[in-house]
């Protein structure tokens, strides 16, 4: 595996970022790529979804949310894995073009929904307009807070590595995951109600159950975060807070 120094580092206090080449540096974008195909497919299924909501009582726990809550948290899962390993402009990028591909998919939803359903259609145009008829300003809103948090989530994150020198994976996964997913919550159950999606009585219980949930995952999915940036640093044989130039 042929390396060089970057040009530059994220931080003085950490290892400069390395540059890789020929068939190590094919693999590591194939790798990035990987990574940002899941965060798209969780994030574009969470909008096509969120308006189910679920029950979910065991362990002692109670939880009543939105069916989207099952994949969103991967999205910041892999996004920190994003971070730690190819560095913030990366993370981004992939932010970005999550965005682009939930535009892109709504408005392929809605000229569907223009259309008129065949009389053998097993789905008809009531059933397709009550599952997928989100009104514009709900969708904005759960844009507008997915932004927020996920930009909020980057910039914690590499906050917390150079606070750390690089050290420490468990506290920036953490320290940036759970604040930027309360603020998420917050934020969309704020504009889904002031649109009248969901009724504001709803608020407190919503709000507290999905910080909960949320919360709950990020220290599960620790692990998983361990398990990812622990294997592409050997791979890339990275050193500890070490990035990939790509």
């Amino acid at each position: 595996m042929s390396t060089t120094p970057a040009p530059h580092s994220t931080a003085s206090t950490l290892p400069p970022a390395r540059v890789l080449e020929g068939a190590a540096r094919d693999r590591a974008l194939l790798t990035y790529l990987m990574l940002a195909a899941v965060f798209v497919a969780c994030l574009v299924t969470c909008n096509l979804v969120f308006r189910k909501f679920f029950l979910f009582e065991g362990w002692g726990l109670s939880f009543e949310q939105s069916v989207g809550l099952l994949a969103y948290p991967l999205t910041f899962l892999v996004t920190d894995i994003i971070s730690e390993i190819f560095g913030p402009r990366k993370a981004n990028l992939v932010v970005l073009s999550g965005l682009l591909a939930s535009v892109v998919t709504l408005a392929i939803v809605s000229v569907a929904g223009q259309t008129s359903a065949a009389a053998w259609s097993p789905v008809t145009d009531g059933e397709f307009a009550h599952v997928f008829g989100q009104t514009a300003v709900a969708v904005g809103a759960s844009m507008a807070a997915y932004l927020l948090a996920q930009f909020i989530d980057v910039r914690f994150f590499h906050f917390w590595k150079r606070q750390t020198q690089g050290k420490h994976l468990w506290l920036r996964n953490n320290l940036s995951t759970i604040p930027s997913q309360v603020l998420d919550t917050l934020t969309v159950l704020l504009l889904l109600c002031a649109v009248g999606e969901l009724p504001w009585e709803r608020l407190g219980v919503l709000f507290l159950n999905g910080v909960v949930f949320k919360s709950l995952v990020a220290a599960l999915d620790t692990p998983l975060v361990y398990l990812g940036v622990g294997w592409m640093r050997r791979v890339f044989q990275l050193e500890p807070g070490q990035e990939i130039e790509l």
